[in-house]
């Protein structure tokens, strides 16, 4: 595959970039990484990992110390200003122009950009964000909510192909997140390329067709969501005891079987993926020795579960 062909299949890629600020901090180190167009990549991370760090680099807002960024195969700093208009980029803190209407707020964003009027797109992307009955409302009037829709619509305004939520649902209610979650996925039905950061680990769930993983400033894991949750995902059998027990009996201390909830409980770790998940063997044990249960269901562990082991584990 020739260079050519590689650039046109990403929308974002990233070489080498580290960044470390004046006083020493290093916030990001040789961070790798390609983002394929038309794709939601969900960036993970605790606070301080460097997502926020990473995106303000792409956008051109932060220079790095090192490396190379190109957006639709343009550098990032030589030529900031088409990759700028190329880019949307919806901020976690609200702020807002509190004494400007919706319509007027939305309308000057796309002008920033030296895109042409065109009020149409304009209503488009209120109307897609529940904001069309705002619109002659100035902006301090609104809920935090509200203003969070605001800013989506100002980074949307100029039509950017590449689209930036830096922990979009922070702070909003769940209502508005299912909202939010719905217009992503409506962008991507357009060709829209979008990366999120986020907390919530359910948002990533939900939505991402990929799913990073950065702590202290490196990625440690980039994969397919689906593929990551059948890698490290471990399904737990849970079985509820007629009687609890002080401990386990002899020969059913097997790996992957522990006694919890005061000795009322059961719980067996087995691999979802192999043939023999040593079930059947455990359950016929249990009835060997008189254990009695009455209530059986298996658990998955979540994309949560997956992100705490990986943070915990990295170096």
């Amino acid at each position: 595959m020739n260079d050519s062909s590689h650039l046109t299949q990403q929308a974002v890629s990233i070489r080498g970039i580290s960044k470390t600020y004046k006083g020493g901090f290093q916030a990001l180190k040789a961070v790798d990484l390609d983002i394929r167009r038309g794709e939601i990549f969900a960036l993970l991370g605790p606070n301080g990992a460097g997502k926020t760090t990473l995106i303000s680099i792409i956008c051109g807002i932060v220079t790095p110390s090192g490396g190379s960024v190109t957006v639709d195969g343009h550098d990032v700093l030589r030529d900031y200003r088409v990759t700028r208009t190329k880019i949307g980029l919806v901020p976690q803190e609200l702020s807002t122009d509190a004494f400007e209407t919706v319509w007027a707020s939305v309308r000057f964003s796309r002008g920033l950009f030296g895109r042409e009027r065109n009020d149409a797109h304009i209503e488009k992307v209120l109307r897609a964000l529940s904001l069309w009955e705002k619109k002659d409302a100035k902006i301090m009037t609104l809920s935090g909510g509200m203003k969070r829709r605001v800013l989506i619509a100002k980074a949307l305004a100029h039509e950017p192909s590449i689209l930036f939520l830096d922990e979009p649902t922070a702070g909003v209610d769940v209502e508005l997140r299912h909202d939010m979650w719905q217009m992503v996925r409506g962008l991507r039905e357009t060709g829209v390329t979008v990366i999120l950061t986020t907390h919530y680990i359910e948002e990533a769930e939900e939505m991402a067709d990929r799913v990073g993983v950065i702590t202290r400033g490196e990625l440690i894991l980039v994969e397919e969501k689906d593929v990551l949750m059948r890698k490290l995902g471990k399904k737990q059998l849970s079985i509820t005891l007629q009687t609890p027990m002080q401990a386990l009996p002899a020969g059913l201390d097997a790996s992957g079987l522990e006694l919890a909830d005061d000795g009322a409980t059961l719980i067996y770790t087995f691999d979802a993926q192999s043939e023999d998940t040593g079930i059947a063997d455990l359950l016929r044990k249990l009835a060997e020795r008189g254990v009695d249960f009455k209530d059986l269901h298996t658990l998955e562990t979540s994309l949560e579960d997956i992100f705490v082991s990986l943070v915990r584990g990295a170096p």
